[in-house]
């Protein structure tokens, strides 16, 4: 893959259903201005853990690179942990977005049943991800462009209805940013700055996929470097930008998840068909979304095959490179999340999801940490900064930095009533993961012996 595929991957695993529906959400709890707090916060702390993978990707290029960031860094059973939560993450991601992607057909296509267009789509992501990396790739840019450019779209078409350039409807004059002051610079005070503030930092999970293709890119030492800023870049541009364009058109009260604010903006100033061209959008993110996933899915497993922690089948590939192996289990282990999801929704799945929803902060902590323990390791055997291939901005204040607010974050978990109950099923999984590596390596050690 080249460094335009590696960037779309990453921004096509962040832009998705987080942008296009919950940012709603986000401007109506904490206000105008305290959403765009929220995102900027969101934004850093990004920026902080793709500079560390950056330069933990370009000095190690591997596949699944986060657990073996990990294992030489921290210790194995931490790392298989980290693949096993990684790897839950997106294959419960994957459930729910061929469960969206069905739904989304509904509008229209009325009369028919979900389910046939969720196994319409699963055979289309099995088959993009079966075939080669590249194919994989070039798919996945142009998911993501479709994003991308209906995003720009959205700035622009909202900011000339700001500045009164294009009429909008409830509005005899330029809008301007008078939402903004309205009730006050933070309506709800400034509180739910801080408890949107979880709901951010998990919308802009996805991004550190880059350090998953990093073993399948051509020349990382340039592709992933720019991949990092790019990507941040853009995304503070579309994230910032699209809610403060949505805070100046809509009133932050009737802001909500019900309708995204993607379309409002567009119905109010008369855009034809909006709802259709936004459900078209949301769709591509989907499918974009559960092409990225099945591919982090299956690295993941072919990686642990690699290290002889599941069975070597699974880190066999066919003549086009393709882990055919574990692009089939990982498919197997979303269909299974996604008959959970059916089944038995409020027990079974809950906690799949549960435990899922902190696997980011986990790997971002890792992350930073694993660029920390390199970097002294590098020095300490009589290297210098200026020999590697890419070095991380702001070294050592940006991955502390990093390190600190994901802490952070996990003490919000801890705060907010509706989050709490995830770490309760969250101990006992990573507890059991490491009894699982510890018993599995026991039992390796013994068949050596023998």
């Amino acid at each position: 893959m080249e460094s335009r595929h590696l960037t779309m991957i990453s921004l096509g695993g962040v832009i998705g259903t987080g942008l296009f529906v919950s940012s709603g959400y986000t401007i109506h709890q904490a206000g105008p201005l305290g959403a765009i707090l929220a995102y900027a916060v969101g934004s850093l702390l990004v920026y902080c853990v793709m500079v560390s993978l950056g330069e933990l990707s370009v000095a190690m290029p591997y596949a699944g690179s986060f657990h073996l960031y990990a294992k030489r860094f921290i210790g194995p059973g931490t790392a298989f942990t980290i693949a096993i939560l990684y790897w839950l993450n997106w294959a419960v991601a994957l459930a729910s977005e061929f469960t969206a992607a069905g739904l989304l057909m509904q509008r229209w296509f009325p009369h028919s049943p979900a389910w046939v267009w969720s196994a319409v789509f699963i055979a289309v992501v099995f088959a993009l991800n079966i075939m080669s990396v590249r194919l994989y790739g070039e798919a996945e840019f142009w998911f993501a462009s479709i994003k991308v450019l209906a995003i720009m779209a959205f700035i622009v078409i909202g900011l000339l209805a700001v500045f009164g350039a294009i009429p909008i409807a409830g509005y005899d004059y330029a809008p301007l940013f008078g939402n903004f002051t309205a009730d006050g610079w933070f309506p709800n005070g400034f509180a739910p700055v801080f408890s949107t503030l979880l709901t951010v930092v998990f919308a802009f999970s996805g991004t550190e996929v880059v350090g998953v293709a990093a073993g399948e890119t051509k020349d990382p030492s340039s592709a992933i470097p720019k991949a990092v800023h790019t990507t941040v870049l853009r995304l503070a541009i579309f994230f910032i930008g699209s809610i403060a364009v949505m805070a100046s058109l809509i009133p932050w009260h009737k802001a909500g998840v019900e309708t995204s604010p993607f379309v409002l903006v567009f119905q109010s100033i008369g855009m034809p068909f909006a709802g259709d061209v936004m459900n078209f959008v949301v769709l591509t993110a989907v499918l974009s979304a559960a092409n990225s996933g099945l591919y982090v899915c299956s690295r993941m497993v072919w990686s642990l095959a690699k290290e002889r922690l599941i069975p070597a089948r699974f880190a066999k590939t066919n003549f086009r490179g393709v882990p055919v192996w574990a692009v089939l289990f990982s498919m197997a282990g979303s269909l299974l999340a996604l008959l959970s999801s059916v089944i038995a929704a409020s027990t079974v799945y809950l906690v799949l999801v549960a435990v899922s929803g902190l696997a980011t902060l986990v790997v971002w902590f890792s992350v930073c940490l694993c660029h920390i323990r390199f970097r002294r390791e590098w020095v300490r055997d009589g290297h210098t900064v200026d020999e590697l291939g890419y070095r991380a901005p702001g070294y050592p204040l940006l991955p502390w930095l990093a390190i600190v607010m994901c802490l952070g974050a996990l003490v919000l978990v801890v705060l907010d009533d509706t989050q709490r109950s995830t770490l309760y099923c969250m101990i006992p999984f990573v507890i059991c993961c490491y009894a699982c590596y510890y018993a599995l390596e026991r039992r390796r050690r013994q068949g050596n012996d023998r």
